[in-house]
This record gives C-alpha cells, sequence and structure tokens, in this order.
C-alpha cells in the first residue's frame, strides 16, 4: 500500500511496516540525513507527512482496504529533536464513526523516547 497510494516525495521517506494490530500500525522511519533542515535536526514536516501517512494505513487497515478520505486535522507538538537514528511512528485510532475518524500519533526516537505527538482527525469520502 504505501507504494501504491502515496505521492512519490512520502514514498520517498521509506517508511516501512514494523507492526500491525487491529487499530493500530507501527511504521520505521529510517533515518536520512537529507531529512535534515539546516539547524542539524529532522524537520518537523517530514515528521507530519510521516505522522499523516501512518494514519492513512491505519485506517485503512481497520477497514479492510484503502478508501478515499481527506485530512480534517492534524496537530503535533514536537517534544525532543532527532539528529540522528530511525523513528517509529505508532498510530492508533482513538474512535471511529461514520464519517470520522479520530487518531493519535507517538514519534518515537532510537532510544524509545517521545519526539513527537499528534492527534488528527479524517474524513472518510463516500463515493
Amino acid at each position: 500500500m504505501l507504494d501504491e497510494i502515496f505521492a512519490p516525495w512520502v514514498r520517498e521517506l521509506k517508511l516501512a511496516p514494523e507492526s500491525v494490530a487491529p487499530d493500530s500500525v507501527t511504521l520505521r522511519l529510517p533515518y536520512s540525513d537529507h531529512l535534515k533542515h539546516a539547524g542539524g535536526v529532522v524537520c518537523g514536516q517530514v515528521f507530519m507527512a510521516a505522522a499523516d501517512t501512518a494514519m492513512v494505513v491505519t485506517i485503512s487497515h481497520a477497514l479492510g482496504g484503502f478508501q478515499p478520505m481527506t485530512t480534517v486535522s492534524l496537530n503535533t507538538t514536537f517534544m525532543r529533536p532527532v539528529k540522528t537514528g530511525d523513528v517509529l511512528v505508532i498510530a492508533r485510532i482513538q474512535r471511529r464513526g461514520r464519517n470520522l475518524v479520530f487518531e493519535e500519533i507517538e514519534l518515537r526516537d532510537d532510544t524509545g523516547e517521545l519526539a513527537a505527538h499528534a492527534t488528527t482527525t479524517y474524513a472518510l469520502i463516500n463515493k
């Protein structure tokens, strides 16, 4: 799925499945120097893209396959900088309604520390 529905620049993040549960998915964001900005840390935009992508994967998994959806909100708090090492992106559905899905995402550095926390709301688009 990661190679089929996402834009080429999202695929360049090289997110890879780490584990799957009924209402959660963990992806690995491999470290790369090209993800860092001039301050020497991984860009916040990378974390937001990884969180958003993880939620599409999680919702699609819970629904039994991809269906059109769109991000309604994505709120991210950056807790600590990441200078090196892979990041685990742990996405969990908090509540799934008929048209809206609410989620929480943790991004943990290679020591297991919380680097960023996000909450998001998605709207399922009925054809």
